[in-house]
């Protein structure tokens, strides 16, 4: 169980926007990396390949290390370790290890 997801509040650890936050786009489990919205944009020169489709330069996302990111603990805005717990029917849960909370 992979403790980031699509559309989780993270904020940057490291590198170049760290305190940046943002919104988790997408998930990469098989290489541990997600996409954030709003955090290393690149530029990438496009070509126009098809009639009607325009061309030129373009601002991005690229996936960053899940290492890099942490979670946004709802409850208080900053943010927290996330833990795994079993509930009674038998399955598996997030939480806050700042709050104990579940989300």
């Amino acid at each position: 169980m992979m403790r980031i997801r699509k559309n989780d509040k993270v904020m940057v650890l490291s590198g170049k926007d760290k305190g940046k936050t943002g919104t988790v786009l997408a998930v990469d489990p098989r290489n541990d990396r997600v996409l954030v919205q709003g955090v290393a944009i690149i530029t990438a020169h496009r070509k126009a390949r098809h009639p009607g489709q325009t061309g030129g330069i373009k601002k991005m996302e690229r996936y960053i290390p899940s290492c890099k990111v942490m979670p946004i603990c709802p409850e208080s805005g900053k943010p927290t370790r996330v833990g795994c717990r079993l509930l009674e029917n038998g399955s598996k849960v997030r939480y806050s290890k700042r709050h104990d909370e579940s989300f």
